[in-house]
């Protein structure tokens, strides 16, 4: 069900890609970035990047890479997406507790999400569930296309025990 994303899963999945950094409510990626943007950004950028698939179906796609360099290269940083379709299956679940497997396969020893869009209540509730902590808040980081600018959170997992 969760395997590396080809162009061709990209493409299928671009009209999803493109509602949510359109909608301005929990991304912050251009809204009018291209695919081929989009792809390298996502992609092409990261370690790796898997889609969630059913059906022949892409109803989801998460990213690793690096948080930082250095000192700090053992701390990764992932961003997923489901399609609205999608919604309320665990998806987002299965495909985070995917990215953490493959974060220590990959050597990293925690995961941190820098800007969590703090109205994303779904979101946050999630990955606290799944252990992950708020560490930080950053006051009206995000300029919410709804509700204005709105708070993020930094969010964080050590990932070995």
């Amino acid at each position: 069900m969760i395997r590396d994303i080809t162009k061709a899963d990209f493409e299928q999945f671009w009209p999803t890609f493109s509602t949510v950094i359109q909608a301005q409510e929990t991304y912050a990626f251009e809204p009018d970035m291209t695919i081929d943007e989009a792809f390298t950004l996502w992609c092409e950028s990261s370690i790796r990047a898997f889609v969630y698939v059913e059906d022949n179906l892409v109803l989801g796609t998460y990213y690793i890479k690096p948080n930082a360099m250095g000192p700090s290269r053992h701390i990764c940083n992932c961003g997923y997406m489901v399609s609205n379709d999608a919604r309320g299956k665990g998806i987002a679940r299965l495909m985070c507790e995917h990215s953490q497997i493959t974060a220590l396969t990959l050597g990293f020893d925690a995961m941190q999400f820098n800007s969590v869009v703090s109205t994303n209540e779904v979101a946050v509730k999630l990955w606290q569930k799944l252990g992950f902590s708020i560490i930080g808040t950053i006051p009206k980081a995000y300029k919410h296309a709804h509700l204005g600018l709105v708070d993020s959170y930094v969010m964080y997992k050590w990932l070995r025990t």
